[in-house]
C-alpha cells in the first residue's frame, strides 16, 4: 500500500524535519519492551508518527488493575496477551506501519537476538532486572536505549549509549546506577502511580525516539530528566558525555519455578510447603492463605522463613511481586526450592 504522506503533513512542516525526516521514520525499526503504562502511549505516538517497524515485547496478560494507566486495552481484553492486543490495535490505527509482537519473556538467553533486529530500544519495563539486561544488551550491540521509569508521582527519562562523533559512547544506566536491589523498592502495586504520569513519561520516550531518528537537537543523551507530577516541575541532571563503564557480558536471568493454585492446595493438604506472603499489610488483611507476612521490600532482611525440610511458596496478588521475591531468595540461596504462585491470589480465587 502506498503511503499517504498527507497524514504526516504537520510534522513534515517542522523546521529541519521535512520529507527527509519522515523517510527516516519510515525506514526506522524500534523495539518497545514493556506494553504497559509507558509502552502504550509511547507505541501509540511512534506508530501515529509513521515509524516504519515497531516491535512490542511483553509476555504478560492484561489485568483489570492495568486499565487505569494502560490505555490501549479494554475490560473485554482482560486475560489476553498485551503485545498481541497492542499490535492489533495499533495496526488498525496506522496501516502504514509494520507491527511485530514478541510474546516471549525477555531474558539473557534471547535478548541479544531480539535487540539486534532493531535500530534502538525503548525501555518501558517495570523491573530492575530487565532494565539492566536491556542496558547491557544495548551496550554490547551498540544500540541506543531510551529509558523511562515511573513511581508514585515521579518519572525519569534518559537516552543511554548514543554514539558520539568520535566513536565513543554516552553514559548508560550503570554509569548512574551501578546496581540497584529491585526487591527493596516497592513497585506500582505497592507504592501506587498516578495514571497520567505514565502517559507523560511514555510520550517523552516517544519524543526522544523521534528526535534520535530524525537527528534533531536536544537529545537527552548524557542527561537524566526527572519530572514531578505533583508540582509539575522538572530538573535535568547532567551525567557526562562519555561512559565510564565497560560492559563485556550479560547478567544471567534468574527464572524461579512457578506452582499453580491447584498444585499448591494439594501441597498444603500434605503440609509440604511453607508460605510467604509478600503483599502489603492492607492486601493481606483483606484475604490471605496463611504463612509468614514479609512485604517485598523487606524480603532480604528476613530469612527466618527458610523452613528446613519444606519447599517455599511465595505469593502476592498477581504473581509479579512473588516472582521478584523468589529471585531474591535464589540469589542468596541458589539450592533452595522456592516457587512463585502463578497468577497469585487472583488465580487462587478463580479470577482473571
Amino acid at each position: 500500500m502506498e503511503t499517504d504522506f498527507s497524514r504526516y503533513a504537520c510534522q513534515m512542516a517542522l523546521p529541519g524535519f521535512n520529507f527527509a525526516g519522515q523517510m527516516r521514520l519510515q525506514e526506522a525499526k524500534l523495539l518497545i519492551v514493556g506494553a504497559g503504562g509507558l509502552g502504550c502511549p509511547a507505541a501509540q505516538y511512534l506508530v501515529a508518527s509513521g515509524v516504519g517497524t515497531v516491535g512490542i515485547a511483553d509476555f504478560d496478560v492484561i489485568s483489570v488493575s492495568n486499565l487505569h494507566r494502560q490505555i490501549l486495552y479494554t475490560p473485554l481484553e482482560v486475560g489476553m496477551k498485551k503485545a498481541s492486543v497492542a499490535c492489533n490495535r495499533l495496526q488498525d490505527q496506522n496501516p502504514d506501519c509494520i507491527l511485530v509482537p514478541h510474546l516471549a519473556k525477555v531474558m539473557s538467553s534471547n535478548v541479544l537476538e531480539l535487540v539486534k533486529r532493531y535500530d534502538a530500544v525503548l525501555d518501558c519495563t517495570d523491573n530492575f532486572e530487565t532494565k539492566y539486561l536491556l542496558n547491557d544488551a544495548c551496550c554490547l550491540l551498540g544500540k541506543p536505549l531510551i529509558f523511562g521509569a515511573i513511581y508514585r508521582y515521579d518519572g525519569q527519562v534518559a537516552v543511554w549509549n548514543v554514539e558520539n562523533d568520535d566513536g565513543s559512547r554516552t553514559p548508560n544506566y550503570r554509569d548512574l546506577f551501578p546496581e540497584v536491589d529491585g526487591a527493596s523498592i516497592p513497585n506500582c502495586n505497592e507504592g501506587g502511580v498516578i495514571p497520567p504520569l505514565a502517559g507523560i513519561i511514555g510520550c517523552m520516550q516517544a519524543n526522544e525516539a523521534l528526535k534520535w531518528i530524525t537527528h534533531s537537537e536536544g537529545l537527552l543523551a548524557g542527561k537524566l530528566l526527572i519530572f514531578d507530577a505533583l508540582t509539575m516541575s522538572s530538573r535535568l541532571i547532567n551525567i557526562g558525555s562519555v561512559t565510564g563503564t565497560s560492559i563485556t557480558s550479560l547478567p544471567q536471568t534468574i527464572v524461579p519455578a512457578e506452582i499453580s493454585a491447584h498444585d499448591l492446595k494439594i501441597c498444603l493438604r500434605n503440609d509440604t510447603v511453607a508460605l510467604v506472603d509478600v503483599r502489603t499489610t492492607e492486601e493481606r488483611s483483606r484475604f490471605n492463605i496463611g504463612g509468614m507476612h514479609i512485604p517485598l521490600a523487606d524480603i532480604d532482611k528476613n530469612l527466618s522463613y527458610l523452613h528446613p525440610g519444606k519447599q517455599i511458596v511465595v505469593y502476592c496478588e498477581t504473581g509479579k511481586r512473588s516472582t521478584e521475591a523468589a529471585k531474591s531468595i535464589l540469589k542468596r540461596f541458589p539450592n533452595i526450592k522456592v516457587y512463585s504462585l502463578s497468577g497469585g491470589m487472583k488465580q487462587w480465587l478463580g479470577q482473571n
